[in-house]
Order: C-alpha cells, then structure tokens, then sequence
C-alpha cells in the first residue's frame, strides 16, 4: 500500500483524487470498484463477487479490525478454505494495517498449534471446517466464518456478520511504509517451528505491478491452490492489480476444472503439475473448449520433460514454467512455446531478476558448472518472522557487498542462460506441489518406541509426482509390522506429509563416517511398487 492511498479522505474519493494510487493491489481494487462497480472481480463457486462488492468486503473487514483494537503490525490469523470471506479478510487485514498470516489447513493438529503460538495473532479468522483443528489452541479472540458452536474455540468467539456488522466500514487504509510487512507465509521447516516468510507491502505491489502474463481487465484468472499458498496469492494479486477477474476454485477436481475453464472462458490459469498430470488424463479433457485460455503457468515443483511436450502438443495458448522461491529473489521463466528446445530447463531469469550459481567455497563458479542458485531482485522477503538464524543462513553476498538469497537447489546455466536443474542440495521431497522434509517424518518415525533407525527418501508417484517412501530399523529384540507403523506415523503426520510405503530393514546403507546414504535408498527396488 502506498502513502498516497493512505490519506484522510475516504477511499472512494481518494481513488479518484490520488495518481499514485495504481501501484498498489488495494488501490486499484477501489479504483476498479469506482469505474466498474458492477464488473465480476471475484468468483468463487455460486458467489460472485462485482468491484463494489470486493471493495466493500475488504472496508467492512478492515473496519472491524480496527474497532476490535487491533494495532497495525499485530497479527490476523486465516484458517479457511477458498472463500469469497477468506479472500476479505486476507485483504481487509492488509488495508486495516495488520499482517495476514493465512495458515496451512492440513497441518496435524500439533504443528498447527506451533504456528499459531509463533504468529502470535491478535485474531483468528477460522471456517466452519477449520473450527475444531483449533478447539483448544486459539490464545486470541476467534472469527467464526460458518454455523459453528460458539463453544468450540477457546476464546471470544464472534460470528463473520456479527464481527463486520458492529459499526461502519473503515474510510480509508491504515498507512504503512511500503517496507511494512503485509503477510506472513509459512514454509515447511526440518526441524522446530516451520519458517515465516515475511513479505511486505512494497514488494507485494511490485510483484503484482509485473506485467509478465498479459493480465488486464479482460482476463480471467481461474486458480485451484489453496489460499495460504504463494501459488495461489501471487496471481491472485497480480490479476486484481491489473482489474482481471479471478475465478476461485473451492478445492481441485479435474472434471470440475475442465468445465469451469470453459464455462467461465478463462484466459489465464496456474497450476501446479500434479494438476496438469490429472487434467490431460481425465477423460473428458478432449470434450471442452479450452481455446479462451491465453497463459497456462506452471510452479512449485519441476515438471518432467515428457509432461511439458505433451502440454505443448494438447494444450491451448503459451504455456509458461516459473521457478522461484517464496522468499522471492530467485524466479526464472520458460515460455516454453516459444522455446520448445529448452524444455529440460527451468529458463532464463524474470526480468529484474539477477541469478547466479555459486560453489561449496561461497564463490561464483565458472560458465558451465554446477552450484547452488542464488538470486537478488526487487521482489525479496523482508525476512523470516523472527528467525534472524535463518535469514543468515539464506543470505550470501556478493564480492560487492549485495545481498543474495540462496534457493537450497543445484543447477547449471547452458550456452543460452537457460538454466539446468540437476539436483536440490537438501533433502526435500516435493508431493502434489507441496514441500515435504524428510527430517520432519523421519521424527515421528523415531517417537515409536519400536524404531531404531528411520530414513525418508521421495519416491517417484504417478499422482503426486513424489510421495514420502520410509525406511526403518527396530531396536534389538523388537518387531516392526510395515503397515501397522505407517498408520501410526500418518496419523500423526499431516495430510500432505503422510508416508506411502515402509520397509522394514535389518541395517541401513551408510558412509564409512556412519552417515545413512540416502542416495543408495533412492534406488531401492521397494521403491518400485510405489503408485
């Protein structure tokens, strides 16, 4: 948000008055609602949403945050599915000031209460689904979205329409420095408390400013991710930034997809490639007409070389790979349309993106070698929320003292710029898009009193693209029952993070200092039976 929209004439007349009100997300909302007030911005199963309508949703929001006594820079909790009042309240808790932090919602229960005591927010927005994963576990007052007893949240408990009805909308933004943070998003972390990556108002606006995909008022956004993912936030912002309209699936399903794309004539679209994995097999992808579609993006996960030339040869319009880091530094870009000879790589770096490769020693390797992908650019973090430990762990800097943020993987630039992933320097396992740390499960592996030894390892899935495959040693005298065990890991593990498959072995494959090598596991023939 910008100082010229946080000014003390109300919004609707500041959006006519102010020039500089175009280079934030919420002041082209309002400028948008005073322009086309009765145009679609925001559909999300039968609600729809005009200009006017998002625009009042996001004052009212802000209005009650602001009666409640909720100072600028506290915290605003969001645990709830796709929903026209999470989208609201998201926006609304930027415009009154505070910070949004929306929460994974298939968190267990106890790395949910984790992330509620390290946000510390001064409000918990929650669903009618969500409303028992925090009975318990919510210190600070409760919104409830949905028909839920009262009783269910520790806590003063208020309904939605009662929380936005106790008075007037708010007439204007708080004003925050574009330095400021707008949300907190949370990473998945190896070990302790996962990491809150701080982006602030500044360089949400910059981000959503990009014109990179050609979004414009005719442009319809149809996006399936859930709503605490950057996947689903970043095009979400950029589509209101440039007054498209954004249609917003309540959960992903294939057939539902296919024909909400062409009901809707979507013109845009990001998925990620579980997704384009489920769409080009379903059976009906031939039976809809897909041909409004102008950009199809691709992120979260590398998508295989066979999947990109098969999107190529099926799909309609560009189809465009963006790989990048939440922490933002790093983004390259592959049109692959129009580079159908680069699809083994991830392309070339985004415009203001400066990409480097950097060795073990810290130091720029030379063209053609591996190392680590480091990047600086206008669209960075702020930082992580209260873990100056590992914003120094994230940063390098460069011989001329800029700063760098480090993206964990190995890659390689080709004679082009085209940049050749080969490998992620940690151990991460990415399942349906989603980050997977084998240190986390392998923990709760260990917290059985029958586990000596655990290794997680990712194994090839042909729904999730990689699915967690876990090895296993008992202690001496004791006996393992493989399934018995993956149960009770996954039942205390979240949705996303839950294990496939367990072998159960006598010893594991180590190194001759007693590391576990986890590349021999990743060839294990067990893998094989992995679907």
């Amino acid at each position: 948000m910008t100082d010229a929209v946080a000014t003390d004439i109300p919004w609707s007349s500041a959006i006519e008055t102010c020039d500089a009100v175009g280079d934030s997300v919420l002041g082209r909302i309002f400028a948008r609602a005073a322009t086309a007030p009765e145009a679609a911005a925001l559909t999300v199963g039968a609600r729809r949403l005009t200009w006017r309508e998002l625009a009042e949703a996001i004052a009212r929001f802000a209005g009650a945050v602001g009666r409640a006594g909720i100072a600028p820079g506290e915290r605003i909790a969001l645990l709830a599915g796709n929903g026209a009042e999470a989208v609201g309240a998201y926006l609304g808790s930027i415009a009154a000031g505070g910070i949004a932090v929306p929460l994974p919602s298939a968190l267990h229960r106890d790395d949910l209460a984790r992330l509620i005591r390290d946000c510390d927010p001064a409000l918990l927005v929650v669903d009618a689904a969500s409303v028992e994963a925090v009975a318990g576990l919510a210190a600070a007052p409760a919104v409830r979205i949905g028909a839920v007893a009262p009783a269910s949240v520790a806590g003063d408990v208020i309904g939605f329409d009662d929380f936005l009805g106790r008075g007037d909308p708010a007439t204007r933004p708080v004003a925050m420095p574009p330095e400021a943070g707008a949300n907190i998003l949370y990473s998945s972390g190896t070990t302790g408390v996962p990491k809150g990556i701080v982006h602030s108002h500044g360089m949400r606006d910059r981000q959503a400013a990009r014109g990179l995909f050609g979004l414009g008022p005719d442009s319809v956004m149809l996006l399936s991710t859930p709503l605490y993912s950057n996947t689903t936030l970043l095009p979400l912002l950029a589509t209101l930034f440039h007054g498209g309209h954004v249609v917003l699936m309540e959960r992903f399903d294939a057939a539902a997809w296919l024909a909400l794309a062409a009901r809707r004539r979507a013109t845009h679209t990001m998925l990620v490639p579980v997704q384009y994995q489920r769409l080009l097999a379903h059976r009906s992808f031939g039976d809809h007409d897909l041909s409004a579609l102008e950009v199809a993006q691709c992120t979260s996960a590398p998508m295989p070389l066979v999947m990109k030339r098969e999107i190529l040869a099926r799909w309609p319009g560009r189809f465009v790979e963006v790989y990048g880091v939440t922490e933002g530094g790093v983004t390259l870009i592959l049109d692959a349309s129009a580079h159908p000879d680069k699809l083994h790589t991830v392309g070339r770096p985004a415009p203001g993106n400066d990409v480097r490769l950097i060795g073990e020693d810290g130091r720029e390797v030379a063209p053609g070698e591996t190392g680590e992908v480091v990047g600086r650019s206008p669209f960075m973090m702020t930082g992580y929320w209260r873990r100056p430990d590992a914003d120094a762990a994230l940063r390098w800097q460069a011989p001329d003292g800029s700063v760098y943020f480090r993206s964990g993987d190995l890659g390689a630039f080709d004679a082009e710029g085209f940049l050749v992933l080969q490998g992620r320097k940690k151990e991460l396992i990415i399942s349906g898009g989603f980050n997977i740390y084998p240190g986390d499960l392998e923990a709760v592996l260990l917290a059985h009193p029958d586990v000596a030894e655990a290794a997680v390892v990712g194994a090839a899935s042909a729904r999730w693209g990689e699915t967690p495959y876990a090895f296993v040693v008992p202690h001496p005298g004791r006996r393992i029952e493989a399934e018995a065990l993956r149960e009770w890991a996954n039942d205390r593990l979240g949705r996303i993070q839950r294990i496939a498959g367990v072998s159960v072995r006598d010893g594991l494959p180590r190194s001759p200092i007693g590391k576990i090598l986890k590349t021999a596991l990743a060839s294990d023939p067990d893998l094989r039976s992995v679907s």
